[in-house]
Formats: C-alpha cells, sequence, structure tokens
C-alpha cells in the first residue's frame, strides 16, 4: 500500500513538473535567452577590453620607441590620441611623457590634458590624487594663490598619501612669495599631519629651523 502510495506521490509530482513546464514554457525560453545573452555581451565586452587595452599599449610603445626630433608631431598626435582614450595606464603615462619632453609648450592644452585624466578618466583613488598634485606642480610658477589652493584642497581636505605633498607645495609657494606666516602656517601644518610623509616631514622642520624661526 504504502509503495503504491509512493509511485502515485511521484507520478504526480512529475506530471505537475511537466504541467509547469509546459504552461510557462514562452517565459522559461526568455530567460534562458536572457541569460545566455547576458552571458554572451559579458565576456563579449570583457574580451573587446582586453583587445583595447592591447591596442593602446602598442600605440602608446610605438610612439614612444619610435620617438625623435623630426617626429615630434606625430608622437605629440598619437600620445593625445591616447590620453582622451581615457586608459588607466596609457593615458597618464602619455601626458608625463608630452610634459617631459615638452611636446606641448601651451599650458592651456596641458591643463586640458590634466583634466581629462583627473575628471573623466577612471583611475586609482591614489593615481588621481597623484595627477592633481603633478597639475599644481606644473601650474605653480604661473597662477596666484587662490588657483593653487583650487587644485590642492581635495588633497589638503583629505587623508591622501599626497597630502603633506601638497602642503610642502603651498608652503614653498608662499615662501618664494615672501609670505612667510602663510608659508610657516603650511610647514607646521606637516608636522602635525596624521601619516606624514617622513623625508618631507623632516625637509618642513629644516626649513622652519632654518628660515622660519623668528
Amino acid at each position: 500500500m504504502d509503495e503504491d502510495l509512493a509511485i502515485i506521490n511521484t507520478n504526480t509530482r512529475n506530471e505537475k513538473i511537466k504541467n509547469f513546464f509546459l504552461d510557462n514554457k514562452k517565459k522559461i525560453i526568455i530567460i534562458l535567452s536572457t541569460l545566455i545573452l547576458i552571458l554572451i555581451c559579458y565576456f563579449g565586452f570583457k574580451e573587446y577590453k582586453k583587445n583595447q587595452k592591447i591596442e593602446v599599449s602598442n600605440l602608446y610603445n610605438s610612439a614612444i620607441i619610435n620617438f625623435s626630433k623630426d617626429k615630434r608631431d606625430l608622437t605629440t598626435k598619437t600620445l593625445v590620441n591616447i590620453i582622451n582614450k581615457k586608459d588607466p595606464t596609457y593615458s597618464p603615462l602619455s601626458l608625463y611623457f608630452i610634459i617631459d619632453n615638452k611636446l606641448i609648450n601651451e599650458k592651456e592644452k596641458i591643463n586640458d590634458l590634466f583634466n581629462v585624466l583627473i575628471n573623466k578618466t577612471s583611475l586609482d583613488k591614489e593615481i588621481k590624487n597623484l595627477i592633481v598634485y603633478k597639475k599644481a606642480l606644473y601650474n605653480a610658477d604661473t597662477i596666484d594663490e587662490n588657483e593653487l589652493l583650487k587644485i590642492l584642497n581635495p588633497l589638503i581636505n583629505s587623508k591622501t598619501v599626497w597630502k603633506t605633498h601638497a602642503l610642502y607645495l603651498i608652503a614653498e609657494y608662499y615662501y618664494s612669495k615672501n609670505e612667510k606666516i602663510k608659508s610657516k602656517e603650511f610647514f607646521n601644518k606637516i608636522l602635525i599631519s596624521e601619516n606624514a610623509n617622513k623625508d618631507i616631514m623632516k625637509e618642513a622642520q629644516k626649513r622652519l629651523n632654518r628660515d622660519l624661526s623668528e
């Protein structure tokens, strides 16, 4: 008797499962098709990004290896193109190469390229902070204190590892302008900063002891 009931229950359960699939055939097909499409898109996008990375890498390496005085314009054009591709690795390297080799002399153009990296490129937080610091360093000799502070404030008001670098830059900026009270204020901020760079702390202390001890 128990065996008969078990057989009946099994048959009933199988019938219910069969009917469920028959009744929801279209829905199941749509769900499976959607899942397959998502997987295809996901792996396809990963492959596209991989190929794009290889392409940008090849462009950068070719531009650097073949760089020469008679190819300045071509190299510059290639590197600017790479920057505008917003690649997290080769876009910053391209800008550094342009600046180090003075391929573009117009500060406005260089600042536009900095802004592409800072505002439009997906970068690790500390890499982006480094680029902000480099932008301030690049402009420090030609901008006023408000503009310099505007660039550096995101670093000064955060816990980034580049905070003490930013404080040192603005302190030296004020010192070069003979604004010793402001300079001393920022050098002192370095000494009380959390996780301050030890080398920068030593330099700040030297400056305070040697030139700002009055």
